[in-house]
């Protein structure tokens, strides 16, 4: 058994996970997982759960937000699997 990280529950489910970083942390479920681990959109401050985009080194949930918040760079990202600014 594992105690997650986050709440706290001692769980014989519990698993971990292994960061590129090297760490490794305790969940018992993949909601705490996210809660923890998931980086924040830098525009709206949600939770990036899915792919998510990057611009200039900058984090955001969606195509939207990465356009609201970089005009300049933002408008060569798309909503779409696959795509890479570069």
């Amino acid at each position: 058994m594992g105690t997650c990280e986050v709440c706290k529950n001692d769980y014989w489910l519990s698993f971990e996970v292994h960061t590129a970083g090297g760490a490794v942390h305790v969940f018992d479920s993949f909601e705490c997982a996210a809660h923890m681990l998931a980086p924040v959109c830098e525009h709206c401050a949600c939770k990036i759960i899915g792919h998510g985009v990057e611009v200039s080194g900058h984090f955001y949930c969606c195509a939207h937000c990465a356009r609201s918040a970089d005009a300049r760079e933002g408008f060569k990202i798309r909503d779409a699997v696959g795509v890479h600014p570069g």
